[in-house]
Formats: C-alpha cells, structure tokens, sequence
C-alpha cells in the first residue's frame, strides 16, 4: 500500500477534482503537463538553482540540545524558517512560477492566510516579473498586517475577502472565483496540498525537498537517514506533506500531524478536523472537513492565522483515516507557552504555527534514543504582535 497520490489525484479514497465545468481546462492542462515539465532537465536544473541562490536552501538540521535535554529524547529540527521570506511556503512558489512560465502564463494570482504563502509569492512574482494578485480575509489583513505591507512592497496587490467570516477559505473562495474569470491567461498558485488535482500532488512534490535533505543530513549526523518521528503542524497542510514525503511508505517511521485544537477540541472554537471532521468536498477536493450535520462548512478558529482551515489536504485525511499518522490536537494556550519556551530554550522565535509541533511534548513522551525531527516550518516575525499580546511583553 502507497500513501502517495495515485494517478488520479487519490490518496486512498480522498482527493480527486471535483470542479466547475468552467474550471476544467485549468485543471486539465496543469494534470497533464505537471509531471512532465518537473521531469524536464532544464526545469530541474532553474529550481534547484534557485532554491540554492535565491531561497538558501539546504535548510540546516539542527540539533536542538537544550530542548532534547528537556525532554529526555534527541530533538533535530529542519529550519525552514531561514529559507528566504521566513517560512517553507517559497519552495513551492519557486516551482510554480516556473511552471507558469512554462504554461504561458503572464498574470499570478494566490490565496493566503498567515500572509506566508501571499508574500512568498508577491516575491517569486517579483523575481520574474509578472503581475500578481494576492487574496486574504479582512480579519487576517489586519492580524497580519507586516505580511500585507511585503506583499505590497514586492509589487503585490492584496484583495480582501470579505465573506464568510473573512480568513483563509474565503480568501480561497474569492481566488477561484477569479481563476474562472481569467483562464487562459492566469495561473492560481495554491499554497498549500489542498485543491483540486493535481494541486496536492504537485505542491507536496515541491516541498519533497524537505524530507530529501532530512534524509541525508540525518546521515551525516547519525549514521542513518530515518528519524524515528516525524513531526509537523498541519493546517492544509504543505509544511507537513514536505517533511513526511519520502518517509510516508517508510512505515518504520512515526508520522505526527498536529493540528490547532484553537480554545479546545469541544468549545465550538477549534480547527482540529480530524477530532471534528467527516468527508465532504471542499475546493475541488474530497477530504475531511469540519461541517453540520447538514454538510455546511464550520467556521474554523485558532490563533494562528495560518492553521483556521476548516479542512486537511487529502493526503493527510488518508494518514488520519488509514491510521498511519498519528494527529494531536494543541489549544491556543499550549502552542503559545511551546512558542515562548522554544524562544527561551533555543533563541529561536517560531511561527505560531510550528509552535503546535512542539507543544506536543509535553504530553507525548518518547524514548531516550528516539531521533525526532520536527518540521520548524516559519520564523515568528509575523506573529510578533500576538505574543506581545498574549504574554503583556510590551
């Protein structure tokens, strides 16, 4: 059994592409080019030289002693918060920018929740020159506003989403609404492994990377290239699908998805889908998502701008469903206090977001000589405000 996207676009029984008819010729000519154009000598040889020049890639594997001496266990963590623009989402915008280009396309557009993924992308948009459209919920634009003032400086246009409760599925709402108006023309970079097929797939191939150098810097370091856990936080999920990617059929290796529990798994202020979530579809995709019993969507809730998806991409449905991740769910309480501790701990200011991964330790143990790598996937620059308001720092 694989846990990798089959041909088309399932990962067991969730995935696939259920579009508008108006959608289909977008879709339909990404499925059957992706592939090929990532194969192509050329597109191998301007991605990976960008990654290494332009993003800073390969991401060190730090051996994080303080934190491992806490907890009894050998911590390493990937540092995709020193990529360039602060977190893991540029790997994936690089690769799409260029597989744009090779589409044809001249005008980008983007959905966006922390602010992440839109100035990863107002900033690969930069680099080559083409117009760029970036939506994001009211409530976001202002809880993120340093990200906003990027994605402005770097030549972006920021749209508000004004619907709905305004965050990052209606942001995605209003993006799709305008790849139907603009397709031939128009490439949607969707952020993260949720979407329509080939999204998941494409996006997670992207971000493969991670898990690619893990494997090697965990060779230089310990003689071996599997970790006995790995560890991320998952919203949509793309920092997670990069760092599992090469362990997923690698059953030896303990996957842990963590997700934001938000005020508690029960207090109707939560997005932890695999506790909530039954399968519906949303944005193309059939996967789990939090919803009434009469297949409504519920409106997610967590701290972390970037983790209030009402859903999980597909892959990570079917690591919950098949049993093969293990999902944790973090409040807002324990993610904060995690993010202040590994501040204090290691000098090092973690988004909101990866601050749910290590929050985990607290309460899951693990054996002394376990080697544990978890996903540092986002600097904390961005959230800065939050935890001066959390934690009265000002």
């Amino acid at each position: 059994m694989s846990y990798q996207a089959d041909e088309k676009g399932y990962y067991g029984e969730f995935g696939g592409a259920f579009i508008p008819e108006m959608l289909y010729p977008n879709c339909e000519e990404l499925r059957q080019n992706y592939i090929r154009i990532m194969q192509e000598e050329s597109f191998k040889q301007e991605f990976d030289q960008l990654l290494k020049d332009y993003v800073g890639r390969p991401t060190p594997l730090y051996f994080a002693e303080r934190l491992s001496k806490k907890y009894n266990t050998k911590i390493y963590l990937k540092r995709e918060d020193l990529c360039h623009t602060g977190a893991h989402k540029v790997n994936n915008t690089i690769g799409q920018i260029l597989m744009a280009k090779k589409l044809g396309k001249n005008r980008i557009i983007a959905e966006t929740g922390a602010g992440q993924h839109g100035v990863a992308t107002a900033t690969v948009c930069a680099l080559m020159g083409i117009e760029c459209v970036v939506y994001m919920g009211e409530i976001d634009i202002a809880r993120q506003a340093p990200n906003v003032a990027r994605m402005k400086m770097l030549g972006a246009e920021v749209r508000p989403a004004l619907s709905g409760s305004r965050t990052l599925k209606d942001a995605t709402n209003e993006a799709i609404r305008d790849w139907i108006n603009n397709p031939v023309d128009t490439h949607y970079i969707i952020g993260s492994v949720v979407g329509p097929h080939p999204y998941p797939d494409m996006v997670a191939r992207f971000q493969s990377v991670i898990s690619e150098e893990i494997k090697w810097q965990l060779k230089e370091k310990e003689g071996r290239e599997k970790p006995d856990f790995v560890i991320a936080c998952v919203g949509g999920g793309s920092n997670a699908a990069g760092a599992y990617y090469h362990f997923l059929d690698e059953t030896e290796v303990g996957i842990i998805a963590v997700e934001a529990a938000g005020h508690g798994i029960d207090s109707g202020e939560s997005a932890a889908t695999s506790a909530l979530g039954k399968i519906g579809i949303i944005h193309g995709s059939k996967t789990l998502l939090m919803q009434t019993p009469d297949g409504q969507i519920t409106e997610p809730y967590s701290i972390s701008a970037g983790l209030d998806y009402p859903g999980v991409g597909p892959m990570h449905a079917n690591l919950f469903a098949t049993g093969r991740g293990e999902f944790i769910s973090i409040t807002d309480d324990d993610a904060m206090k995690a993010g202040l501790m590994l501040s204090k701990l290691e000098g090092i200011i973690p988004a909101i977001e990866s601050s749910h991964a290590f929050a985990i330790f607290e309460d899951r143990k693990f054996k002394e000589n376990d080697i544990v790598v978890v996903n540092l996937s986002g600097r904390g620059d961005k959230d800065l405000n939050t935890f001066i308001d959390y934690f009265k720092l000002a």
